[in-house]
């Protein structure tokens, strides 16, 4: 059994103030009774009884309130922090713990617990990212890629941005404001309502596919593990035509190179089948699909469906639907000359896995990558798959080989 580092302190009390706006927990207001040094936003500040002759800062900078609560925990004084709902959810624990104080925390029902009860939702299902003080992107592909996400926002990073985001995506949005006071206001809205809309800071954002808006959830229970049944999956796993899939051992090759993962967002062009999107979906990433072939766009559905994951899918050829889609991370191209790989690389991802049949389109292609400012490595994969004979005996059947490049930015 693990160790606990550091014994919370009695000096030091992290007080979570409740999102359902109901009063403290007696073991709170017994806390806050006895504190010297109360830290808190000005809001919780107002919310709750303080004691007498107690000291107060309110927050802004954070540096001048944990010196604040070092000195005063060194001193033996009693010292109070207050925080919204649980304030070991994406909360100030983390930043105390990090300056070496162990505070005991008294949670109180978390913003985003409160804004899956006011939809009326289960969410143990649900993932629960932030976009305060970070990178939207990360957020926002979570949204793209999972039925029930829970994204704490920020001022520039909110349902406003969030919504134009999530443009060309289903998605059922609810907006919560002001939770737990009396300007709380909760409100459904689509992906291009959010964007046009003005919200109140702070809120709440959920994201819900259809299924999410029914409290949707994996079989497995884990809303952005590794699949339960692996990857790299038998060509059996997906609905195609004519064989016109990628093989197993090169898909594991280019999911790997991919390196899809929760907060990524991947394309997989010229997508066919759609077996490389759809496990790239599997591990966690949003992806977009695209083809111009109505019968592919079709088994690229159909295959989501099948395993339980979103994926885009874009009617077109590319490259000319390529310039309204979001920016990738990482690009699979399946399909398409250079013209294709060109394109991708204008827009700069990460990562572009290519793979190629014809010899005589490697050379074109590496020069291409490489000219974009891309290292390049690439190998040929050839398999032999087992095959049973008439008696009992086996043979190897080749497979044909192929070409996977894989361009990376410095």
């Amino acid at each position: 059994m693990g160790r606990v580092t550091a014994v919370p302190s009695a000096t030091l009390t992290v007080v979570g103030i409740d999102a359902d706006g109901r009063p403290p927990h007696p073991v709170a207001l017994a806390a806050l009774a006895g504190a010297r040094l109360v830290v808190g936003a000005a809001r919780h500040l107002a919310a709750v009884p303080l004691p007498a002759g107690a000291t107060t800062l309110t927050l802004g900078p954070l540096a001048p309130a944990l010196d604040a609560l070092a000195a005063a925990v060194a001193a033996g004084r009693p010292a109070a922090v207050l925080a919204s709902g649980d304030p070991g959810l994406f909360g100030i624990v983390r930043r105390l713990r990090e300056a070496g104080l162990s505070p005991r925390v008294l949670p109180a029902v978390s913003s985003v617990a409160a804004a899956f009860a006011r939809a009326g939702l289960p969410w143990d299902g649900a993932a629960v990212v932030t976009a305060h003080g970070r990178d939207l992107r990360p957020a926002l592909n979570a949204c793209r890629a999972l039925p029930a996400v829970a994204v704490l926002t920020a001022p520039g990073a909110g349902a406003t941005e969030l919504g134009a985001g999530l443009l060309g995506w289903e998605r059922c949005l609810v907006v919560a404001e002001h939770l737990g006071t009396e300007d709380e206001r909760i409100t459904t809205v689509t992906p291009a309502e959010a964007a046009a809309g003005s919200w109140a800071d702070p809120h709440v954002l959920l994201s819900l596919t259809g299924s999410g808006a029914r409290g949707g959830m994996r079989a497995d229970n884990q809303p952005a593990a590794a699949p339960a049944g692996g990857w790299a999956l038998p060509e059996t796993a997906y609905a195609h035509r004519d064989s016109m899939i990628t093989k197993s051992e090169v898909r594991a090759l280019a999911v790997a190179r991919l390196r899809p993962r929760l907060g990524r967002l991947v394309w997989d062009v010229g997508a066919g089948s759609g077996s490389v999107g759809v496990e790239c979906a599997l591990l966690g990433a949003a992806v977009v699909a695209v083809d111009h072939d109505p019968g592919a766009t079709d088994l690229v559905r159909a295959n989501a469906a099948r395993h339980g994951v979103h994926v885009r899918v874009v009617p077109g050829r590319a490259p000319d639907v390529l310039a309204d889609l979001p920016d990738p991370d990482a690009v699979f191209v399946g399909g398409g000359g250079t013209d294709v790989l060109a394109a991708v690389a204008a827009r700069r991802p990460g990562r572009v896995v290519a793979t190629l049949a014809a010899l005589d389109r490697v050379a074109p292609a590496v020069g291409l990558l490489r000219g974009a400012g891309y290292a390049v490595d690439g190998v040929q994969l050839s398999a032999a798959r087992l095959a049973d004979l008439p008696g009992g005996s086996i043979r190897l059947a080749a497979t044909n080989p192929v070409v996977v490049l894989t361009g990376e930015l410095p």
